[in-house]
């Protein structure tokens, strides 16, 4: 199978942090590859029409795209306990906590393109303003929430990957005033998975 992957996005690290948790990283060539809203990139367009990555592509399957659908599939692919639950509150608050990591990624993003990315005269204070809300208010729901003896599932994996993002971009820091938000995380930091897979890189517009 082959990855389009790219090195600086929290989406397709949590596919591959999720590949090393389920024991088949090995199993993936894992290719880079450039993508922007405002820089198209006709490789991934080819798979992708939404011209994003992660994807997954397989030999004589369709490709596969979007993190979400991507660990669902990698979850079909080891022997080993799913790392998404099939029933119960279980699967639930992991898929939650799941939507809760992408939604904070959506408004890292859309943060940037306030603060950092669109050009100065374009930029909209209110908008900076409501995503820097959704981050602090979502840190403040993260730290009640998180579960530090949970079992390892897929919410678990979004969200790490997700935070890291946050800090590698220097976004409003999640660690102030959040002490067990910052303990999980950076126990979490330390497994093999996420070691294996470092942030790096610049988005290229």
């Amino acid at each position: 199978m082959k990855l389009l992957y790219q090195t600086h996005s929290p989406y397709a690290r949590k596919t591959l942090v999720f590949a090393h948790e389920a024991g088949i990283a090995s199993r993936l060539d894992v290719i880079h590859q450039e993508t922007s809203p405002t820089a198209k990139n006709p490789d991934v367009f080819a798979q992708n029409p939404l011209g994003k990555v992660p994807v997954l592509l397989r030999e004589g399957a369709s490709p596969i795209f979007d993190s979400d659908v991507i660990c669902a599939y990698f979850d079909t692919l080891h022997e080993g306990p799913g790392l998404i639950p099939e029933r119960g509150e279980a699967r639930w608050n992991a898929l939650r906590l799941q939507a809760a990591a992408q939604g904070i990624a959506d408004a890292g993003i859309a943060l940037r393109w306030e603060t950092v990315r669109r050009p100065v005269e374009k930029r909209y204070a209110p908008l900076r303003d409501g995503y820097t809300e959704k981050l602090l208010a979502t840190y403040d729901w993260l730290e009640d929430e998180i579960a530090p003896d949970e079992p390892l599932h897929v919410g678990h994996i979004a969200m790490a990957t997700a935070l890291s993002w946050i800090a590698f971009r220097e976004l409003p820091d999640f660690r102030a005033g959040h002490p067990r938000l910052t303990a999980w995380f950076e126990a979490f930091e330390q497994r093999a998975s996420m070691r294996a897979t470092p942030l790096h890189g610049e988005t290229r517009d």
